[in-house]
């Protein structure tokens, strides 16, 4: 009778929602995952799901292990076939990031696709959580989640209240791109003590002319991109002499790597940004 009732157990069934308001339901958890941005991947990772990955988006370059894993596309096209032949029964997919048509196209073909969109910086935590409870890690996810919290609190904690520090945040240079008050980036400038001089504009990366850069004048002007890149983003602002930020050498760039991808690493990107700001802070009378 024991060994009967033992092979008859149903596993109970998840249910979870994702930031589309939609519900998710696995009969199981899940064993085959495929992520569609290097940033959900570095999630999958950080919940204890890395070993579950059979499918990953290029550039998913962190932790090493994701380098080895299958490529299915890039942010900009999946490759339906290939995802279908990777048999995933949970797909990652990052709502702003990953065309709206491929994403319901992967939800006609009978796929369970949890769609995620960080906007704050406990999304990162929260996100953290969903992963685990429908892979089955929930203990690494929550401790993994409750630490990249403990950091956030510790740094918020040190700057928000301090002196307010103006900053032109520099997506892109040609066109002439900046944050949205909607961007994860913009969470970390406030709370850096920070005050990003764009936020009133729609948009994640909305672009911005130089006319409007010189009228509300930063304090501070922060890039970012690849480490290698540093120089030739730079080198142009130091001739705008006009600029407050550039006058008193408060330029920077810092690592997207750290600071764009919406997981626990981001907890050290704000902290290389709060330093920054800091910088400024010391400088004045």
């Amino acid at each position: 009778m024991a060994a009967w009732c033992f092979m008859h157990v149903a596993t109970a069934a998840i249910t979870v929602t994702d930031d589309r308001g939609k519900s998710i339901t696995l009969p199981q958890t899940a064993t085959r995952i495929i992520s569609l941005t290097p940033h959900l991947t570095e999630l999958a990772f950080a919940a204890g799901a890395g070993g579950k990955l059979v499918g990953v988006s290029a550039v998913s370059d962190y932790p090493a292990g994701a380098r080895q894993l299958p490529v299915i596309g890039d942010y900009s096209k999946i490759d339906l076939e290939r995802v279908v032949q990777l048999k995933p029964d949970l797909i990652l997919a990052w709502i702003s990031g990953n065309p709206r048509g491929d994403v319901e196209r992967l939800e006609q073909l009978g796929f369970k696709v949890l769609a995620l969109e960080p906007r704050k910086l406990d999304d990162i935590a929260r996100h953290l959580l969903l992963i685990g409870e429908l892979a089955g890690t929930g203990y690494e996810a929550t401790r993994a989640a409750s630490q990249y919290r403990s950091q956030i609190r510790l740094l918020e904690s040190k700057y928000r209240a301090r002196q307010a520090v103006t900053v032109f945040y520099e997506i892109w240079h040609q066109p002439l791109m900046t944050i949205g008050q909607a961007h994860l980036v913009s969470r970390a400038i406030e709370l850096c003590g920070g005050r990003n001089i764009f936020a009133d504009l729609a948009g994640l990366n909305p672009s911005v002319s130089m006319e409007a850069l010189l009228a509300r004048n930063p304090q501070a002007i922060v890039a970012s991109g690849a480490l290698n890149e540093r120089e030739a983003r730079l080198g142009p602002w130091r001739e705008m002499k006009e600029l407050e930020a550039v006058r008193h050498a408060n330029i920077f760039y810092l690592n997207a790597d750290t600071l764009h991808r919406a997981t626990p690493r981001m907890a050290q990107g704000v902290s290389d940004l709060c330093e920054k700001l800091d910088q400024v802070r010391r400088k004045r009378p």
